[in-house]
């Protein structure tokens, strides 16, 4: 949690979070990712200052386990001193001791935030999804939170100014805005009418523009002039030399030939970022078995 402090910016993240949604889409399945096509509605999570601060908590915290669609998890949530946003302790369940920043006690809007992560922490460990380190997990669960419909709470309580500044959550405000706008493109949806936060709103317009341009990559057809060029010139020299080095290390592209068989090349996808491998063979259609999207390449 940065409270005051600086907030950092760009796309640090941004392999673990693309390893974060294939991820998901392994564990959970198409049909699985499917049923999360509503988002947490801000009515839902609201929370007055005139409202009791434990009754509030405890009815949002039924919220998320609702929207996580797990019934049989009670959230206790408690409020103390401490460094971080919140902390949840992950047992066998079905009971979870989340415990809450004290600062929540005076900004009780972003309350729903911190329980959209600690939830989504126990949604995942249900699942037996992790990853190996302790930060690659905490960037798991922001990615698996935004995507799944709960995360625009965590990106909404981004705001920062001349005299303070406050982002919870591991991932930068641009970070959240590209998977927030990655679930955006994959369900129809407008996150940005929900923000209260302006900063907000900027981060993930920029979050929608890279979004856009994962769809706009060679060899898929609605790349740019630039890069179709640059596929073309790359594709003689695999032609011509095995393996193509110096296309694999500019460009998410890789040339392959299986022996003495055709050229191949594989690409992410620009839904769920797993790797689909194809002939090059002119104008193919593409269909990711993971997400089942179909692709429109000229490779």
């Amino acid at each position: 949690m940065a409270n005051g402090g600086p907030v950092e910016h760009g796309y640090p993240h941004l392999r673990t979070v693309r390893e974060s949604v294939t991820a998901l889409y392994r564990r959970l399945s198409y049909d699985t990712v499917r049923t999360f096509s509503a988002s947490v509605a801000p009515a839902d999570v609201a929370f007055a200052d005139a409202d009791d601060l434990h009754l509030g908590a405890q009815r949002v915290a039924r919220e998320m386990v609702a929207h996580y669609r797990l019934p049989d998890a009670r959230l206790i949530v408690g409020f103390r001193e401490m460094t971080h946003a919140a902390d949840v302790e992950l047992t066998a369940g079905p009971e979870y001791f989340v415990e809450l920043n004290d600062r929540f006690r005076d900004h009780r809007r972003d309350i729903g935030a911190a329980l959209a992560h600690e939830v989504a922490h126990v949604y995942l460990h249900r699942l037996g999804l992790s990853f190996p380190s302790t930060r690659e997990n905490e960037i798991l669960t922001d990615t698996a939170a935004t995507y799944l419909g709960a995360g625009w709470l965590l990106l909404d309580a981004f705001r920062e100014d001349r005299a303070s500044s406050q982002k919870l959550g591991y991932l930068t405000p641009e970070e959240f805005g590209y998977v927030l706008a990655k679930r955006a493109l994959l369900f129809g949806e407008d996150p940005s009418v929900w923000f209260t936060s302006p900063q907000a709103y900027t981060a993930y317009r920029e979050g929608l523009a890279l979004a856009r341009r994962d769809a706009e990559q060679p060899p898929l057809r609605a790349a740019g002039w630039t890069g179709r060029l640059r596929y073309a010139r790359d594709r003689r020299h695999a032609q011509g030399h095995a393996g193509a080095p110096e296309a694999g290390r500019e460009t998410a592209y890789r040339f392959s030939a299986d022996g003495h068989g055709p050229l191949r090349v594989s690409f992410p996808c620009p839904t769920c970022h797993q790797r689909i491998r194809v002939p090059v063979a002119g104008r193919v259609r593409a269909r990711c078995g993971l997400c089942r999207s179909v692709l429109e390449c000229d490779t």
